[in-house]
């Protein structure tokens, strides 16, 4: 049988501060001690809509990578990218790429962004969707990147402090319309943006829509599940 091990982390953010934030992303990708490691939305700036987009190629991901080489995860960090898009960098011992933009921009966002499209990340032979917080909303989103064939749905988000039911709600949604299980990677502690206080509660769910494993509502924390595939 099939295994993945799947961890959903929400490190301590510092506003525009992409280099403090990769030694905290290296921090959390060291200590999930999983194959994949789900960031929440722009977790490497902070939810600041005018940060300077960060390049597959900055240097600034290094540890990152590092610590990525150190527990073979790939690790999938929220940031604005080239495009620019709000975006996931999926960041491997090998260096980092862009693997999505998000597609369902907010119209505060629209003013800095441009969309991106529906992606699927391979990863062991696991089709994962990618998602970015409002596209998780969004039924059609799923919907659409179900169509391309996955066996789970990623995403990470930025939730505010009394929105925290929202990651069980949308997750059991996707789950029983597609039958896939869903991780949510969530921001804790304030990120920026006017987000003093956010939700964390960051999880993952099986394909029945049954919580394996959430984090607290405290930065720095994280969950870890390990899926399997008939999970």
């Amino acid at each position: 049988m099939r295994s993945l091990s799947v961890a959903v982390a929400q490190p301590e953010c510092l506003a525009r501060d992409a280099a403090a934030n990769a030694r905290a992303h290296a921090e959390a990708v060291l200590a999930a001690d999983a194959r994949v490691v789900v960031f929440p939305e722009m977790s490497l700036t902070g939810y600041e809509l005018d940060a300077a987009p960060v390049a597959p190629d900055d240097s600034r991901l290094r540890p990152i990578s590092e610590a990525c080489a150190r527990t073979g995860a790939l690790a999938l960090v929220g940031a604005p990218v080239p495009g620019p898009r709000i975006g996931v960098l999926a960041v491997g011992e090998d260096g980092a790429r862009v693997a999505y933009g998000k597609v369902h921009l907010h119209p505060s966002e629209a003013r800095y962004f441009v969309p991106g499209e529906h992606a699927v990340l391979d990863v062991d032979g696991w089709r994962l969707g990618l998602a970015v917080c409002r596209d998780t909303g969004i039924p059609e989103h799923a919907a659409r990147t179900a169509s391309l064939g996955i066996d789970g749905y990623v995403a990470g988000v930025l939730d505010a402090d009394h929105e925290a039911e929202l990651h069980g709600e949308r997750a059991r949604r996707v789950a029983a319309e597609h039958g896939v299980w869903v991780a949510r990677a969530a921001f804790a502690g304030p990120t920026g943006g006017g987000f003093d206080r956010t939700s964390g509660r960051s999880g993952v769910w099986s394909a029945s829509g049954e919580l394996l494993a959430e984090a607290s509502a405290e930065p720095g924390d994280l969950a870890r599940a390990v899926l399997t595939s008939g999970s």
